[in-house]
C-alpha cells in the first residue's frame, strides 16, 4: 500500500460515489476500483458494500478512512517542511477561493504573485466555505482566502482588506441618481441574494435585516453574475462585495451606490491550519497581497 492508496479511500468516503471518487483523483474509475479491492486485501478486511447503488463503509472502513486522513495530513506536513529547507517562496502552494472573491481578486493578485515570487508553483482551487474547511482540515489545501466566519475560527487568520458592500440597483431605479444611500432606507424593502451555502448570503442579509429589509424568498442566485443580470433586468436590488464593482459604478443597467450608516463590509482572510511549518511562508503571501490591494 501506498500514499496514493489511501488518497483513493478518502476520496471514496468523501464523494460515497467510484466515477466521482476518481474524477477527483484524476483515474479511471477501474484504477480506483482496483486499488481498493486491492488494499482490502493487503489488510485483510472488507472496507466497504458496494451495491449499485451506493457505497456504504463498514465500521473498520470509517476508522481507516479517519486515520487515512491523518497520514496525509502528516505527510503532507512532512512534505511542506522539506519544502522549507530551500527558497522559503519556492514549491507548490494550493489555495483555495471562495465564488464571491476569486473571479474577482484573483486576476488583480496571481500575475503579481507569479512576478514576485517566481519559484511559486500556485494551485487555485474554488469551491464554497464549508467544502474549503473540510479540504484545509484534511491537508489537501494549504491556505484559503475567504470571508472570516464562525467555520474559520479554529484556524489561524491574516487580514487581508476589509471589503465594503455596495448597493446595487436598476439604472431606473429611483436611486439611480444617487452616488450613496443610507442602508436605513432599505427599511422595508425586498432584496435579491446568493442561494445557501454562500457565506456572502448571511453577511449581506445580515445587514439588510438590521436595516428592515426582507429576503426575497422567490430567487436564490448561485453566483454574483446572476445577482447581478437580475438586478440589470430589473428584477430587484441587491448587495455587492466592492472587487465585484467596476469602477464607474455605472454599466450593463446596474447603478453601484456606496452604502453608510453603518457601511456593510467583510473581512477577507489568508487561513491556514494552526500547525502548519508554512506559516512565515503565508504571512509573507498575505503581506504581498494586501499591498497589491492598497
Amino acid at each position: 500500500m501506498n500514499i496514493r492508496d489511501f488518497e483513493y479511500l478518502v476520496a471514496l468516503a468523501e464523494h460515497k460515489h467510484f466515477r466521482k471518487a476518481a474524477e477527483a483523483c484524476f483515474v479511471s474509475q477501474p484504477t480506483l476500483s482496483g486499488q481498493i479491492r486491492k488494499l482490502e486485501d493487503e489488510l485483510g478486511t472488507t472496507l466497504l458494500e458496494r451495491s449499485s447503488r451506493r457505497v456504504l463503509f463498514t465500521e473498520s472502513g470509517l476508522q481507516l478512512v479517519d486515520q487515512a486522513k491523518k497520514i496525509i495530513s502528516e505527510v503532507k506536513t512532512f512534505v511542506d517542511m522539506a519544502s522549507l529547507q530551500g527558497n522559503e517562496m519556492s514549491g507548490p502552494l494550493h489555495i483555495g477561493f471562495i465564488p464571491t472573491v476569486g473571479p474577482y481578486l484573483m486576476p488583480k493578485i496571481v500575475p503579481k504573485l507569479k512576478d514576485e515570487f517566481p519559484g511559486l508553483e500556485l494551485y487555485l482551487h474554488e469551491a464554497q466555505t464549508h467544502q474549503l474547511v473540510r479540504q484545509l482540515e484534511e491537508g489537501q489545501l494549504d491556505c484559503l482566502v475567504l470571508a472570516s466566519v464562525a467555520e474559520t475560527e479554529p484556524f489561524k487568520e491574516l487580514d487581508l482588506y476589509d471589503e465594503p458592500l455596495y448597493v446595487a440597483v436598476p439604472c431606473g431605479h429611483e436611486w439611480a441618481d444617487k452616488e450613496e444611500l443610507d442602508m436605513q432606507k432599505l427599511n422595508g424593502r425586498t432584496v435579491l441574494s446568493l442561494g445557501d451555502g454562500h457565506c456572502l448570503r448571511d453577511q449581506a442579509l445580515g445587514f439588510c435585516f438590521a436595516a428592515g429589509a426582507k429576503d426575497d424568498e422567490r430567487f436564490k442566485a448561485t453566483s454574483l453574475e446572476t445577482l447581478r443580470n437580475m438586478v440589470a433586468a430589473g428584477g430587484g436590488i441587491t448587495l455587492l462585495p466592492e472587487l465585484s464593482v467596476p469602477d464607474n459604478k455605472l454599466q450593463d443597467g446596474v447603478r453601484y451606490l456606496r452604502a453608510i450608516d453603518p457601511v456593510p463590509s467583510r473581512q477577507i482572510v489568508l487561513a491556514y491550519r494552526p500547525g502548519s511549518p508554512l506559516r512565515s511562508r503565508f504571512e509573507e503571501l498575505a503581506k504581498s497581497i494586501s499591498s497589491y490591494l492598497g
